[in-house]
């Protein structure tokens, strides 16, 4: 579920689809402690006297055998262990182990499988990325590198209409107008390595906005066509209506709960009697229904030292939409689904506002208990119950022959679902995740963005004398449209007569219009860059005698930037804008608009010498 406010693309970084905090977390793939490259065998682990959750019942004593990586034994009232001599012992007492965690619901991007195996999340399950990238970590899985990471599955890109859910991101993507196109989309995604199919089957009216999405005739096609080819098909559903419909086209589960309406009394008698799953992704919709989802998190000291600040403030953020929500309604849609035995399947959709890769997942946990799921229940949403849907089986529990992706957690989680957060060890195939490596790489950037960066020190950020954008610091300039919430505004960039030229078209119908140019100030597309010891931004401007608009995104401010305007008038002029107009000292910007955003139409604009002041 994305429909965020305000989300500008990068077409240097194709492999960042999803947001914001793809570059920040890109930065953050070297943390973990074990080289990407082909690790070790693992040696011997021997987990002993634990209380064990093997994906469906809990052991209240074991010990728990790892040989090259996999489960070799667990002996709780039957034999003892026959462990090797060299076996790494490790004390149980007091602590429970978990299969390794399975989030079934996000979307991935540089560094989001290294913050999630630092939480336990030990595979996730993308619903949308780009393929590309994805082919890249796969190959890597198969050659057994990447041991420092969350193992991957996912969709690729996802089936939605022209100008749908999911072209928002800056970037083309393949589109369904009718059912006929359906089988050379699903075999077009095979191709390209997709494990299942996501299709989006929602027309945003439940956030907000209107947009196209696939009719009933093609959604039905594009299911059929991914079960004839043996693929699983998940839909994103924004309604009630929605959900039912996708579920009688044979949809075999939804993507996230509805909350347009609370369920009717037989919606989880009809799921299951169609033996459909479900992800309710109820983190993402208490953001959606403005509740801040991460915000607990985002103060609790079992998570703060794992994630880097720009994170930490998105998840004390909720969707910036003004509409009706029944959160409510999704936690009876939760209550029925148990009643009807339907699968419930955790997933975060991380990293959308309020939410986080690996930590959000055990929000969601939390959430499904608070829906009336037991703590038992909850586990094996993130255990058992995705490996068992999406086919993963050497995974997803605690049993002999299957990989070894194992969670240690101080106290008690069958009890008290938060202390899944008391992590004490994580395991992938037998390997263990260094979190005190991690944890160190994570204040070297927080060091490291105390200083300002090499080459601010005058301020001047562009001059364009040479005919170029280059900049004296940061990651440069780039166009941006409201193409990212569905508009269709354009906008171009050129160096002319030693000045930025911006131009396009400014074309109402979005739920915000803009178009323009923006610079980054980090070292990569919305990294944070520290520059307290500037106090405005200064540049001159000449145009077509229009309102402009200066947008300045901030960590702190996260997604929705602050917003000051200008007059650009057919003779230079010079604007000056105190930071503090901003409502920020300048300590974490990451990014700087000036774009057309008042009234539509054709509009042209010169910039030159842009910096700070």
């Amino acid at each position: 579920m994305h429909f965020p406010v305000f989300r500008f693309p990068s077409r240097r970084h194709r492999t960042v689809l999803l947001g914001a905090l793809g570059a920040l977390l890109g930065a953050l793939a070297p943390l973990g402690a074990n080289a990407a490259d082909a690790a070790e065998p693992p040696r011997a682990l021997w987990f002993q006297h634990v209380r064990v959750f093997d994906g469906k019942t809990v052991l209240p004593q074991a010990d728990v055998l790892v040989i090259d990586g996999r489960i070799a034994q667990v002996a709780g009232t039957g034999p003892e262990v026959r462990a090797p001599a060299d076996a790494v012992k490790i004390d149980g007492r007091g602590k429970t182990l978990l299969p390794g965690l399975i989030d079934a619901h996000t979307h991935i991007f540089p560094g989001a499988l290294e913050q999630a195996l630092a939480f336990g999340v030990t595979t996730e399950l993308d619903m949308m990325s780009d393929p590309t990238m994805d082919a890249r970590l796969r190959e890597e899985q198969e050659a057994g590198k990447g041991m420092d990471r969350a193992d991957l599955r996912s969709a690729g890109i996802l089936a939605t209409a022209p100008h749908g859910h999911g072209t928002e991101y800056g970037i083309e993507i393949p589109t369904l107008s009718n059912p006929g196109e359906a089988p050379a989309f699903v075999d077009a995604r095979i191709a390209e390595g997709s494990d299942y199919v996501k299709i989006v089957y929602d027309d945003g009216s439940s956030y907000g906005f209107h947009i196209p999405t696939l009719s009933k005739e093609t959604l039905q096609a594009v299911i059929a066509a991914a079960h004839q080819r043996n693929r699983l098909a998940v839909v994103h559903i924004g309604t009630l209506e929605g959900a039912r419909d996708a579920i009688a086209a044979g949809a075999d589960g939804l993507a996230h709960l509805f909350v347009d309406r609370a369920p009717d009394p037989e919606f989880g008698r009809f799921a299951a009697a169609h033996h459909a799953f479900v992800v309710p992704t109820l983190t993402v919709l208490e953001s959606v229904a403005l509740r801040p989802s991460g915000a607990t998190l985002a103060k609790d000291p079992r998570v703060t030292p794992y994630i880097a600040p720009p994170i930490l403030a998105n998840l004390d953020r909720s969707f910036p939409h003004r509409t009706t929500m029944h959160y409510e309604g999704a936690e009876e849609t939760v209550r029925q689904l148990k009643a009807a035995g339907v699968p419930i399947l955790a997933g975060s959709d991380s990293p959308n506002p309020g939410t986080a890769h690996g930590v959000s997942l055990h929000r969601e946990l939390a959430l499904l208990v608070q829906a009336g799921l037991t703590p038992v229940e909850a586990l094996a949403a993130a255990t058992a119950n995705p490996a068992h849907a999406f086919g993963l089986t050497d995974r997803g529990r605690i049993a002999p022959g299957l990989r070894a992706d194992l969670v240690l957690v101080s106290g008690d989680p069958t009890q008290k679902i938060g202390e899944t957060l008391d992590i004490a060890g994580i395991w992938k195939a037998g390997v263990p995740f260094d979190r005190t490596a991690y944890r160190a790489g994570l204040d070297r950037l927080r060091a490291a963005a105390l200083l300002a960066p090499p080459g601010a020190e005058n301020g001047l950020v562009s001059d364009f004398t040479d005919g170029t954008t280059k900049t004296a610091f940061g990651s440069g300039w780039q166009a941006t449209t409201d193409a990212l919430v569905g508009g269709k505004s354009t906008a171009t960039m050129e160096v002319a007569n030693g000045a930025l030229h911006v131009a396009g078209t400014l074309v109402a119908g979005a739920p915000v219009q803009w178009a323009g140019a923006m610079f980054f100030p980090g070292a990569s597309p919305m990294a944070p860059a520290n520059l307290a010891s500037k106090k405005s931004i200064q540049f001159r401007a000449k145009g077509d005698g229009k309102t402009y608009s200066v947008l300045v995104f901030t960590t702190t401010g996260g997604r929705t930037p602050a917003l000051q305007t200008f007059l650009a008038g057919p003779e230079w002029q010079a604007v000056l804008l105190p930071l503090a107009n901003f409502k920020t000292d300048g300590h974490d910007l990451t990014g700087i608009a000036i774009v057309s955003g008042a009234t539509p139409g054709a509009f042209a604009l010169d910039l030159d010498d842009f910096g700070f002041r």
